[in-house]
């Protein structure tokens, strides 16, 4: 329940796109704006599909914000970062119009988000919705982008000699195509 402390002050439509791959592959969302960075994150594990199995972090107007752990010594660049359980959407995306987030540092997927709209807060609505959708969700630990394209090139040919390990990996109902809207509709609903 919210308490005036916690009221958002905003909805925010949100439109997820995962970069560099080509036919777009994206979600609409729509979420309250005290969400905290590491909900979003939950938001968009379960409205993209991902397994939440790899390192994150989002890049806002020139920061990092990420959980802190172990791991912060990887990066030696000049980024700052804030913990992404405790900073929450309203109080860095109030000037933004984009953001990014980066999923698995290995593979590198990296999303686009474009805050669409900005509605008027409404206390009786879900904290997040999942409001439409399109394309698979790659499979994790595929390659990347690049992994992923070849991937679906050797889908499309039945007599590539990879074709029936790739088919067993991924399942005979794979379609990059297809997105289960109500499936993860009901996952993103759970939240909170």
């Amino acid at each position: 329940m919210n308490t005036p402390a916690t009221m958002p002050r905003e909805r925010l439509r949100l439109k997820i796109t995962l970069e560099r791959f080509r036919p777009a592959i994206w979600r609409r969302v729509e979420v309250d704006d005290d969400l905290s960075f590491l909900e979003l994150h939950r938001v968009i594990q379960l409205a993209m599909g991902w397994d939440d199995a790899h390192l994150h972090e989002f890049r806002v107007a020139g920061l990092r914000i990420r959980l802190p752990g172990d791991w912060d010594s990887m990066f030696d660049d000049e980024l700052s970062a804030l913990p992404e359980d405790t900073t929450k959407l309203g109080m860095w995306l109030s000037g933004q119009r984009k953001f990014r987030y980066w999923y698995d540092f290995g593979d590198d997927w990296w999303h686009s988000i474009a805050i669409e709209k900005r509605l008027p807060a409404d206390p009786a609505a879900p904290r997040a919705v999942l409001l439409a959708g399109k394309g698979a969700c790659p499979p994790e630990d595929c390659g990347g982008v690049y992994g992923y394209a070849n991937l679906l090139d050797i889908l499309s040919d039945p007599n590539n000699e990879e074709y029936e390990d790739i088919r067993e990996w991924l399942g005979d109902d794979f379609d990059p195509n297809v997105f289960d809207f109500a499936a993860h509709a009901r996952r993103v609903a759970a939240i909170g």
